[in-house]
C-alpha cells in the first residue's frame, strides 16, 4: 500500500539508473528524488525529511557501505535497501549486519524494486506505530512499571533517566531481589534501541564451558554435542541491549574475552576464525561488590572500570519502607487478577506486620509474600495468618479469657493495651512510627497511653 507523501532518495552514481528508479517509484505514488554520491545524500538528508533511502554499493568517494553506517548514525530507524551487482553479494550481506533493511542484486525486475519498497515502508510504518504506542505506555507507566514513589528510588530514576539516551555501559548494584533487571529493562526501553532486541544472560545458572558458548555462540561441530552452528547473546542483541546478570560469578577466563568485545566491538564462535562486529549498548548487575573482587583478585579491575562507566545502585527494600505499602497493593492487585479471588484489600494488622519486617529478600520475597498471601486468604482481606510465618511476626497478641472473667470491655481494652506495648517496642519507642503502623493520629496514641498508664 502506497501512502501519499512517501519521499524516497535515491543515490547511485549511474544516471540512467537514478532515472530508472525515480521513474518507476513515481508511478506508485512515491515523491522520488535522487542523488550522484554519498556526499550529496547526507547534505539531503541534513535538510528534507526521507521515508526511505535506496543505495547503491559501489559508489566513487563514499560508497554505499559507509552512506549506510553515516545514515545509521543520524537516523537509526529510516530504512536502507542497498543494490548490488551480481556476484559482490558478500558486501550486501555486510550491509544488512550494519542495519539495512534489504539488498538488490543487479539486475532487477522493476516488480522486484516496487514489491521491496512497499515492504519497507509498511514494516516502517508498523515500527513508527509500535514506537507510538511504546512511547503511550512509557508515560502511563515509567520505569517498566516499577513501583517506588521514595526519595531513594526517584534519585534512581533521575539517574535511568540521564543515562538511557547514551551508549554508556552500566552497573546496576543492589542486594539479591531489589530489582536490577527492571532497571535494565527501563533504560532499554528509554533509549534509542528501544524497538531492536533486548537479550538476557544469567552468568550464575551457567557453568564456564556453556558461560563462553552463550556469550559469543558457537560453530557446528565446536565440541561434543554442537551439532549446528548457533548465535550468541551478542549477536542476538545486536543493535539492541545485552543485560548480562550475575556478572560478578563470571570466571576471569571469560571476563579475558567479555573485555576484548567491550574495546574492540567484535568477537568470534567457539570454535569459529570469522570475525564478527558487535554493536551492542551492555548494562550488567551484580550483587557483589565487584571492587571488593577485584581486591581479592577474582574480578579483572580493567573489567570492572570498563561496565562501571556509570553505575545505578539499588537500594534495599528494608532503605525504603514507604514503598512496601504501594508495592504491596500493586502485588495484591495482579495476583487478584491471575487468580480470580476476590481478595481486595490488606487488614490493617498485615500491613503492619509487612512494614515491621526486614525483607532479606526485598522486592522479590515481597511479591512472593503477596502471592502466597492471595492464595491462601479466606475473605476479602489478608490478615495476618495468611503470611508466611516469619513475616507474621514472633510476637502475636494472643486473647485469653482471664480466670477472673470480665466484660467485653475490659478484654478488649486489655488486648488494645497489648498491642500499643508491643508496637511500641518494635519500633524502639518511637510514637509517630508506632501510630502510623496502628493506624491512628499520633494525639489518639498518646490520649491512649495515658489511659493506659504507659507514659510513665
Amino acid at each position: 500500500m502506497t501512502v501519499a507523501g512517501e519521499k524516497i532518495l535515491i543515490v547511485d552514481d549511474e544516471e540512467g539508473m537514478r532515472r530508472l528508479l525515480v521513474r518507476v517509484l513515481a508511478r506508485e505514488g512515491y515523491q522520488a528524488v535522487a542523488a550522484e554520491s554519498g556526499a550529496e545524500a547526507m547534505r539531503r538528508i541534513g535538510g528534507e525529511n526521507f521515508d526511505l533511502v535506496i543505495t547503491d554499493i559501489q559508489m566513487p568517494g563514499m560508497n554505499g557501505l559507509a552512506l549506510l553506517e553515516e545514515l545509521k548514525s543520524f537516523d537509526p530507524a529510516l530504512p536502507v535497501v542497498v543494490i548490488t551487482a551480481y556476484g559482490t553479494v558478500e558486501s550486501a550481506v555486510q550491509a544488512l549486519r550494519a542495519g539495512a533493511y534489504d539488498y538488490l542484486t543487479k539486475p532487477f525486475e522493476t516488480d522486484e524494486i516496487k514489491l521491496t519498497v512497499a515492504k519497507a515502508l509498511e514494516r516502517e510504518r508498523l515500527l513508527a506505530e509500535n514506537r507510538y504506542l511504546q512511547q503511550e505506555l512509557l508515560e502511563r507507566y515509567p520505569f517498566a512499571g516499577i513501583v517506588g514513589g521514595s526519595q531513594a528510588m526517584q534519585r534512581v530514576f533521575e539517574v535511568v533517566d540521564s543515562v538511557a539516551t547514551s551508549n554508556a555501559n552500566v552497573l546496576v548494584t543492589g542486594e539479591s531481589g531489589t530489582g536490577k533487571e527492571l532497571i535494565a529493562r527501563s533504560i532499554h526501553q528509554r533509549s534509542n534501541r528501544r524497538d531492536l532486541p533486548f537479550i538476557v544472560l544469567n552468568c550464575a545458572a551457567l557453568s564456564e564451558g556453556v558461560l563462553e558458548s552463550e556469550l559469543f555462540g558457537h560453530e557446528k561441530g565446536a565440541f561434543t554435542g554442537a551439532l549446528a552452528t548457533r548465535k550468541g547473546r551478542f549477536e542476538l542483541a545486536h543493535q539492541g541491549t545485552l543485560f548480562i546478570d550475575e556478572v560478578g560469578e563470571m570466571p576471569l577466563s571469560a571476563q579475558v574475552k567479555l573485555l576484548r568485545v567491550i574495546q574492540e566491538h567484535e568477537f568470534e564462535r567457539v570454535g569459529g576464525t570469522r570475525t564478527i562486529r558487535s554493536d551492542v549498548r551492555l548494562v550488567a548487575a551484580s550483587n557483589k561488590n565487584l571492587e571488593d573482587q577485584v581486591k581479592k583478585g577474582a574480578f579483572r579491575e580493567d573489567l570492572f572500570y570498563r561496565l562501571n562507566v556509570v553505575n545505578i545502585e539499588l537500594p534495599p527494600l528494608r532503605d525504603r519502607r514507604e514503598d512496601i505499602e504501594p508495592l504491596a497493593a500493586h502485588f495484591l492487585k495482579k495476583y487478584q487478577r491471575e487468580t480470580g479471588r476476590p481478595v481486595s484489600r490488606i487488614s490493617p494488622r498485615a500491613l503492619s506486620c509487612l512494614l515491621a519486617y526486614e525483607w532479606p529478600g526485598n522486592v522479590r520475597e515481597l511479591q512472593n509474600a503477596m502471592e502466597r498471601a492471595v492464595v491462601l486468604c479466606k475473605g476479602e482481606s489478608i490478615t495476618p495468618r495468611d503470611l508466611p510465618r516469619g513475616i507474621q511476626g514472633p510476637d502475636q497478641i494472643c486473647l485469653e479469657l482471664p480466670d477472673s472473667g470480665g466484660s467485653l470491655t475490659e478484654i478488649l481494652e486489655d488486648l488494645e493495651r497489648q498491642l500499643i506495648i508491643q508496637t511500641l517496642a518494635r519500633e524502639k519507642g518511637s510514637q509517630t512510627r508506632a501510630a502510623e503502623l496502628l493506624g491512628i493520629k499520633r494525639t489518639t496514641l498518646r490520649y491512649k497511653m495515658e489511659k493506659y498508664r504507659l507514659l510513665d
